[in-house]
């Protein structure tokens, strides 16, 4: 497995592709199509990645397996702590331990950066993906509904991992 840095134009808008196909093919059974087609286009659109990447300080990766796209992350670094923005797996790399090498390769990444914890807000009715989290040592620590536009919301739990104590 490798971890694949996006930093061209070429690679963000490849990023975009497969991030619109994980989305397409993940979230129908927690949001309307209308959501999910304004949610890639607000946050995983060539165009928000791009300006993510050059104005915000994102750094995106995308697992590749076998020479396949098998996934992406989206990480930010804030102060004292990463922020975990993205983190998909496509369908059928999923239950093969994608998710938890690539939380591995943003422990160090957070180490390497002297960062006390990470953190990430997940769906609350996401329920597969809260139970890895919480297997990984996430901590829940709060909750939040974001108004994102259009009529939709994000409600969401937040949770941490603190590096001090794991």
């Amino acid at each position: 497995m490798d971890f694949l840095n996006i930093k061209t134009d070429n690679q963000i808008k490849q990023l975009s592709i497969l991030a619109s196909e994980i989305w397409h093919e993940y979230w129908p059974c927690l949001l309307t199509s209308e959501q999910i087609n304004y949610m890639v286009n607000l946050f995983q659109s060539y165009d928000a990645i791009k300006y993510a990447i050059e104005n915000k300080g994102y750094i995106y990766k995308i697992i590749r397996y076998n020479d396949e796209n098998a996934g992406y992350f989206g990480i930010c670094p804030e102060n004292n702590k990463l922020f975990l923005s993205k983190l998909y797996i496509k369908k059928d790399f999923r239950h093969n331990g994608f998710g938890k090498k690539a939380f591995e390769h943003i422990l160090n990444i957070a180490k390497d950066l002297n960062k006390k914890s990470i953190y990430l807000t997940v769906n609350k009715y996401n329920k597969n993906t809260i139970s890895a989290y919480l297997k990984w040592g996430f901590k829940n620590i709060n909750s939040v509904v974001t108004d994102i536009g259009e009529g939709f919301v994000m409600d969401d739990y937040i949770m941490e991992y603190n590096l001090q104590k794991n």
